[in-house]
């Protein structure tokens, strides 16, 4: 079995490799960097509940504890899913390169969320035990919100190291920069140069080497977008701060000269990083200024007095927003910041990246395996690509509201108020600012049929986290049970908690419920639980394995549940198969959707008119196309240092690479656009897609600044 090329060890990079493990796919993760890179606390990540929930069974270790807890080296986290396969693992040396720098400091889980307005609090979540939020603080699906959490980038990126050296299945390679990429019928050939310079075959590559991506280069897709949303100054202090554990969003401080926007966000060991929202267009933020924001910024928070603290790392960055043209030419795939940039208004580039991952890792695993069906592979550029494009379709109307003048909301009653709730949903993973992707119009989705009923969730959507049991008889998370590859079909039974795990298969519809199990055209497991919200008892639920909903259906019904499953795995069985009932469907539904790529999305926000800031007509000004750095106007930084952030976010930096241009292999265009979602994808067919050039002479167009200031110096 060939393998998967991955290229870039960012954390996006880094998960895939590691999902695909889990999957017993093998991997080559190429990347540029020595992987000697220093810790830098300015430099983190937030992560949604259930982001972080899922790489914590990826990698077998707790990322992030309660705020209460004292701040610790990552712990290995019990086992919840007996009888998962798990790569193996081996003690590293002490001097290894891919420890090397490691960091003592796990993340943090928020007790709780505070938005502050001047010097009112518009709205407090705490979260409680197990972190959903106490006092009947939910989400508009009607879920309680969960605690997000927050932990240093570099930390994240030792762990999944952590987790892969060992792995029989993973060659990690360092100092190896790709310079051409040729595809054919049966694979991918990579050449490399530097100290792992060499050629390589594989099955399949993914470009996970952020926002200068090579490989996107290399197979000729665009990245248009947004350039200079935002420029944010940060710095990372230790302090004793009001409200430890909680994170802070405070609009509008009272004292004179402060920014309009600050955010505290907690971090172990009495850290904390802040954030501050600096004009688009302003002069440079020198060590002296940036001191003297701190200062100000602690004493407002602490009663006029600044605290004792000590300063640990600084740096300035500026928001972009960058939707790649395609997501998928034949072989080659990007995720990530490849893919992507996304970040302005608290939206989290890195979550946006994983979930890249959790989407493609199980396609491309069944693919290389020889059981994934043609539609598979398709839908996660569908799938994943319309539900990126949402979110910064989102994220740009809001930035008008959130950033505009203070004249509107003296004017017109309640305008506050909508901004407190937009600020709310993008901190707090709700609305289209940071609600869980669903994928009800994906490729995959099955036809709706008379059979199926409706439950709490709608197909499509990630499903709810309840106690489930499996043939071992242990109940445990539904969560824990996916992200080896096989679906899951859960009965609903009430009163399965009493029954005897020898003979539960033998019980009441249980033996013609296994029987269609085992007949499914994928692997699947089979989970009894007590309940699931809104539905009736003897319900079956049949979720992918990333855990969305395929369908619900009342009863033990081979057929449809063959239908639904096939249709779910990109329609792998024989299209004459009158359960299937979707292979073929799946096909038209792709070829119609190449003539409305765009979907629902009156305004053109994301088409190729002019003025779509996605589009390769999009205005002049703001908006950047292809690589080709800020345009004059645009308020972009012009970036320097040597920090490469990869796939963390929009803070990175890219150094110029002046030899060895990279070489494009032959290829023919990519067959397919994606397919329409119920929120606007990808290009229409047929549209130009240009190479963007050798990645020789790249231009930085994200400003990201180490300051020089020494921790604790003012």
């Amino acid at each position: 079995m060939e393998p998967v090329i991955v290229v870039g060890a960012g954390p996006v990079g880094l998960a895939l490799a590691l999902a695909l493990t889990r999957h017993d796919v093998p991997c080559v993760v190429l990347d540029e960097g020595s992987w000697k890179d220093e810790e830098r606390l300015a430099r983190t990540a937030v992560l949604r509940a259930d982001t972080a929930n899922w790489l914590e069974q990826l990698t077998g270790v707790v990322l992030s504890a309660p705020t209460d807890a004292p701040g610790a080296a990552p712990t290995r986290a019990e086992p919840r899913a007996p009888g998962s396969r798990a790569a193996a693992r081996t003690a590293l040396p002490a001097a290894s390169p891919v420890t090397q720098g490691d960091a003592p400091a796990a993340g943090t889980r928020w007790s709780g969320w505070r938005l502050t307005r001047r010097k009112q609090t518009v709205r407090h979540v705490v979260f409680g035990e197990g972190g959903v939020a106490a006092g009947g603080a939910r989400s508009r699906a009607g879920e309680p919100f969960a605690a997000p959490s927050h932990l240093p980038q570099h930390a994240l990126v030792v762990a999944l190291r952590r987790a892969l050296v060992g792995s029989p299945l993973v060659t990690l390679v360092a100092d190896s920069r790709v310079v051409a990429l040729e595809q054919d019928a049966d694979g991918v050939t990579v050449r490399t140069r530097g100290a792992g310079g060499n050629w390589w075959r594989g099955s399949h590559v993914v470009g996970c080497d952020g926002a200068r991506s090579t490989v996107r280069k290399l197979i000729g897709v665009r990245f248009p977008g947004r350039s200079g949303l935002e420029r944010h100054a940060v710095a990372a202090l230790r302090a004793e701060l009001p409200h430890p554990g909680e994170a802070l969003l405070h609009r509008s401080p009272p004292w004179r000269g402060a920014s309009p926007e600050i955010a505290a966000r907690p971090l172990p060991d009495g850290v904390w990083r802040l954030d501050w929202l600096l004009p688009a267009e302003g002069d440079l933020v020198t060590p002296d200024a940036l001191v003297a924001r701190v200062r100000e910024t602690l004493a407002g928070w602490c009663g006029g007095g600044t605290p004792p603290y000590e300063l640990l790392d600084t740096g300035v960055y500026t928001v972009h927003h960058r939707l790649a043209r395609s997501w998928r030419v034949e072989r080659a795939f990007l995720a990530g910041d490849a893919a992507h940039l996304v970040g302005a208004v608290g939206t989290q580039g890195l979550d946006e990246g994983l979930r890249d991952v959790r989407n493609l890792a199980w396609k491309l695993a069944a693919a290389v395996h020889d059981e994934a069906g043609p539609a598979l592979l398709d839908s996660y550029q569908a799938e994943r690509l319309g539900a990126v494009a949402a979110r910064l379709r989102a994220a740009d109307q809001s930035l008008p509201i959130l950033r505009g003048g203070g004249l509107l909301r003296e004017l017109v009653p309640g305008t506050a108020r909508g901004h407190e709730s937009l600020l709310s949903d993008a901190h707090l993973g709700d609305g289209p600012l940071g609600a869980p992707p669903s994928y009800a119009r994906s490729p995959l989705a099955p036809r709706v049929t008379d059979t199926a009923v409706a439950v709490g969730t709608a197909p499509g959507a990630p499903v709810a986290d309840v106690l489930a049991m499996g043939e071992d008889g242990a109940p445990t998370p539904l969560s824990a049970r996916l992200g080896h590859g096989a679906f899951l079909v859960l009965l609903i039974a009430p009163g399965t908690g009493v029954w005897d795990a020898r003979h539960w298969r033998t019980a009441g519809i249980m033996p013609r419920l296994a029987a269609a199990v085992d007949a499914l055209p994928c692997r699947a497991e089979l989970l009894v639980a007590e309940g699931y919200p809104g539905a009736a008892a003897h319900t079956v639920l049949l979720v992918r394995p990333d855990g969305h909903l395929v369908t619900a259906l009342h009863g033990v019904q081979p057929a449809a549940l063959y239908g639904a499953a096939d249709a779910a795995f990109g329609g792998a069985g024989s299209p004459a198969d009158p359960a299937n009932g979707r292979s073929e469907a799946a096909h038209d539904r792709l070829r119609a959707t190449e003539d409305d790529a765009y979907g629902d999305d009156p305004d053109g926000a994301y088409g190729a008119e002019p003025g779509g800031a996605y589009g390769d007509d999009a205005g002049p000004g703001d908006v950047f196309h292809d690589d080709a750095g800020p345009r004059p106007g645009s308020g972009a930084g012009s970036g320097s240092g040597s920090d490469a952030y990869r796939d963390g976010g929009t803070e990175a930096s890219y150094g110029s690479r002046t030899d060895d241009a990279p070489s494009h292999g032959a290829r023919t265009p990519p067959a397919l656009g994606p397919a329409a979602h119920e929120q606007p994808p990808a290009p229409r067919r047929g549209e130009s897609s240009a190479r963007e050039g050798a990645a020789s002479g790249a231009r930085a167009d994200t400003e990201t600044r180490r300051l020089t200031t020494r921790p604790g110096s003012e």
